[in-house]
């Protein structure tokens, strides 16, 4: 999905102030409980995502995903009172965004008003009810039950094959060496549904090869 063009917000210019502003990023545990009971399934996602599956942390994570439906951010969001969400998207932030700007976008920072520090990232999903809908390809639908696991401790995240096929786009370093690292653990079942995902999303990508040892 393409997110429409969009008037005003910040510039994203200085990456060194940007991590630097990233720097007290919360770790899993530390908002499992914020989102508990709410109706609108959520999980980890990404980096995190991989190492709640691995059952540890295998690297520094700059910061912390959590996807949830479009439809229950507001119910999510209602969680973290005391904090202010700004909308992300092309470079841009948009400081406490309002409805137009979030309609327009899919990532949120939850920021801490007092510090200015950016503690949380939200993606903001498509969906239809209970069936979640990838964003680079509307086809792709699974149900939530599907593309959400949970740890021993039952702190939800994405499955793996999901992980690694928004990773596989334009794969940096670490998101090689994180397709590494989980290759081992992935079941045949997760090694096919991530190989036909990735030869029909990125035909000529480079992990197929290697899903099918």
């Amino acid at each position: 999905m393409t997110e429409p063009s969009l008037p005003g917000g910040v510039v994203v210019v200085d990456a060194g102030e940007l991590d630097a502003r990233w720097a007290d990023a919360w770790r899993p545990e530390q908002i499992a409980e914020r989102p508990a009971g709410v109706g609108a399934p959520w999980c980890i996602a990404a980096g995190w995502a991989l190492d709640l599956f691995r059952g540890k942390q295998s690297r520094p994570h700059g910061d912390l995903e959590i996807a949830v439906p479009a439809a229950g951010f507001a119910e999510v969001r209602a969680r973290f009172p005391e904090y202010a969400f700004d909308a992300v998207g092309r470079g841009r932030i948009w400081a406490a965004a309002g409805a137009e700007t979030l309609a327009a976008t899919h990532q949120t920072w939850l920021r801490d008003p007092a510090s200015g520090q950016f503690l949380l990232d939200v993606f903001r999903e498509p969906h239809e009810g209970a069936t979640w809908i990838c964003r680079r390809d509307e086809s792709l639908r699974l149900p939530y039950d599907v593309v959400i696991e949970r740890t021993a401790d039952g702190i939800p995240y994405l499955v793996p094959e999901l992980v690694l096929l928004f990773k596989a786009k334009e794969p940096r370093p670490k998101d090689h060496a994180d397709f590494d690292g989980v290759l081992p653990l992935l079941s045949r079942t997760r090694r096919d549904m991530l190989g036909e995902w990735l030869s029909r999303m990125h035909p000529g990508h480079p992990w197929p090869a290697a899903l099918g040892a």
